[in-house]
């Protein structure tokens, strides 16, 4: 776990993050939740912590500090409200990713997790339980069927950028932005989207330790011209 927790340190660093001691036994103890629960969930496909690190970890914490900065952009916009959390729905969320990470590494966000799957929704919760998360809820539902608004709407390989947005469409604020995670460029997934939706950012990142290409696709709502 030493070795673990030095490598997680190292890839948050290299990210930019500056995290707390407290920040970085969570991170690791939620790895090791994970770990517990696969055994008998099978919760992801990911089983050796070192892999588990890279892919999962790593790969979630890259989005921390984009996610912050467009906070801020937001918040200096006015589209976020000053009195109230900024609130971020984590959609197929499944073991937590990029959900719980965010979670653990922005206090002031309030973070939905939102899965079709019990078992899944339910160890979110158990997440929040154990890493005293008040900012931590699992949702077992379809996103489809959610009342509530959110300022930020996230997802991490769910599904086709259009099925995402179309899905999660009455989720989103009226001045909220979608986060997708993804892999390569995905420029045959954003010429599908809907008209009444735009890109407005594409951003590369880069994971420590992961040899792959991985960005994240900002969008919105179209404004009327």
């Amino acid at each position: 776990m030493r070795a673990m927790e030095s490598d997680l340190r190292s890839g948050a660093a290299a990210l930019g993050l500056s995290l707390t001691d407290a920040q970085f036994a969570q991170l690791l103890d939620y790895m090791e939740l994970i770990g517990k629960w696969t055994k008998v969930y099978n919760l992801t496909a990911v089983r050796d912590p070192a892999e588990m690190l890279t892919h999962h970890l790593l790969d979630s914490l890259a989005v921390v500090l984009p996610l912050q900065r467009q906070l801020g952009q937001m918040s200096a916009a006015g589209a976020l409200r000053a009195d109230a959390p900024v609130r971020l729905l984590d959609v197929g969320s499944g073991a937590g990713l990029p959900g719980a990470v965010i979670a653990i590494c922005c206090p002031q966000v309030s973070v939905h997790c939102v899965d079709t799957v019990a078992k899944k929704a339910a160890f979110i919760q158990q997440v929040a339980v154990s890493l005293k998360l008040p900012n931590l809820r699992g949702i077992h539902a379809r996103v489809e069927n959610l009342t509530e608004t959110y300022d930020v709407v996230s997802s991490r390989a769910f599904a086709a950028l259009v099925d995402f947005v179309n899905w999660s469409i009455k989720s989103l604020a009226e001045q909220g932005v979608w986060m997708a995670m993804k892999g390569k460029h995905p420029a045959d997934e954003m010429a599908a989207l809907p008209a009444g939706v735009e890109v407005f950012h594409v951003e590369p990142l880069v994971v420590p330790g992961l040899q792959a290409e991985r960005c994240i696709v900002w969008m919105r709502h179209r404004l009327p011209t």
